[in-house]
């Protein structure tokens, strides 16, 4: 089962650059909920909380899909030394304001900038894959690919398993501002050194004004995964700060990081198996498939009323992610052309930011009002709003099944 994973990390560097890439992206693990913890022992508020990261997800979606364009045209290591530094003074900046109890208007100001520098590492390690299995010989039919996405989906939960007790952690044990320290430490650490590997870097493809390409999201197939996808990152927002509000209720804070650590542990086991078969169904129909699986497995959520419970609940929801992302980016990569795959992968998780500041806000307004059980109601809400937005690409779809683009 773990032949495939042995030949993908034998590619020259590639365990590097993907392990530069984990440490680079904890933070998107930790920003988030450490946002809420610094905010809620300053104000006591679960609304505004849930309001600043969802200004700060909305900003983010816009800037990664900036970053990554760049990243395109200009190559990766440029775009993470101008963006990484300008991102930790920023959020220092942050800190130092809610700490101080600064007007709240200084706080939106000092993350938006902040948010404004983030960058999708998960995408350049992804773009990298694509760059160094592009001429090996074990990848003759590109199913590595597919073991290289679930590669670093397995990467991405195991983020989300050490990334939310990492913050919960420093910011209940040490200070409510530990968490998003501790998230810059890694930021420092992995995107400075994934810059420093120039022999995985893909080259650059200047933008060309005699024949450009088109714009992505004129592209259906990239419409019929980011639209759908979107509501996803609204479901992942509620959850996430349903959980914190739900272990608070219960009196044990500190539970926060593990729930959600077992929710991504049981991504994780599915991006593992994804990884290691050789589908013969296409990547549109299995991001259908787990589409409505996710969805179907929110609806016990409703229901629980124990932290014991939530947490097996939370593992059985987990086996749809993985496996879900992962023929979302395999969908929409087929559909463009070499010089925009760093922008079309991120196009996948860009609009889940703003589905996320959503329902971010609507569920911290429904937990201080009536209770975090409740609040449940938001995230498998967006999962409905998901698969009716998949309605009218059911014949793109079925034109994305078997459909390779050649590249440039």
């Amino acid at each position: 089962m773990l032949k495939a994973y042995g030949t993908l990390l034998r590619i020259p560097g590639g365990f590097k650059f993907s392990s530069a890439g984990f440490i680079g992206r904890m933070p998107i693990a930790m920003d988030s909920l450490a946002i809420i913890f610094i905010v809620v022992a300053a104000t006591d508020s679960y609304a505004l909380a849930g309001v600043l990261t969802a200004v700060g997800s909305i900003v983010v979606g816009a800037a990664e899909v900036f970053w990554s364009r760049q990243a395109d045209q200009r190559g990766q290591a440029k775009i993470l030394r101008l963006a990484v530094p300008i991102r930790i003074i920023a959020f220092l900046i942050f800190v130092f304001l809610v700490s101080k109890d600064a007007p709240i208007w200084t706080w939106f100001v000092s993350l938006i900038i902040a948010e404004s520098t983030a960058i999708n590492a998960g995408g350049l390690v992804r773009r990298r894959w694509l760059h160094t299995l592009k001429n090996d010989p074990d990848n003759k039919d590109g199913h590595l690919v597919n073991t290289a996405y679930s590669w670093e989906a397995m990467v991405d939960e195991f983020v989300f398993i050490v990334g939310p007790v990492v913050a919960t952690t420093c910011a209940i044990k040490i200070a409510p501002s530990a968490g998003i320290l501790a998230g810059l430490i890694f930021l420092a650490i992995g995107l400075p050194s994934l810059a420093a590997m120039k022999s995985t870097e893909p080259p650059a493809e200047p933008r060309n004004e005699q024949e450009p390409h088109p714009p992505i999201l004129k592209n259906r197939i990239v419409q019929s995964i980011v639209l759908p996808c979107a509501f996803l990152g609204g479901f992942f927002g509620a959850v996430g700060i349903t959980v914190v509000g739900f272990a608070e209720e219960l009196n044990h804070p500190e539970s926060t990081g593990w729930l959600l650590a077992i929710w991504a542990v049981g991504s994780a086991v599915a991006a593992l198996v994804n990884g290691a078969i050789k589908f013969k169904s296409a990547q549109a129909t299995r991001f259908l498939i787990y589409l409505v699986g996710l969805t179907i497995g929110t609806v016990p959520l409703l229901f629980m009323q124990t932290i014991p419970a939530l947490a097996v609940a939370l593992f059985i929801n987990g086996l749809f992610i993985a496996p879900l992302i992962v023929n979302a980016y395999g969908t929409v990569e087929n559909a463009v052309p070499a010089g925009q795959i760093t922008e079309a992968l991120t196009w996948v998780i860009a609009g889940m930011p703003l589905g996320g500041a959503i329902s971010s806000a609507l569920a911290g307004v429904v937990i201080d009002n009536s209770g975090a059980q409740m609040a449940f109601w938001v995230p498998l809400g967006f999962m409905f709003a998901a698969i009716v937005t998949t309605l009218p690409y059911l014949s793109t779809y079925r034109a994305a099944i078997g459909y390779a683009r050649t590249r440039d």
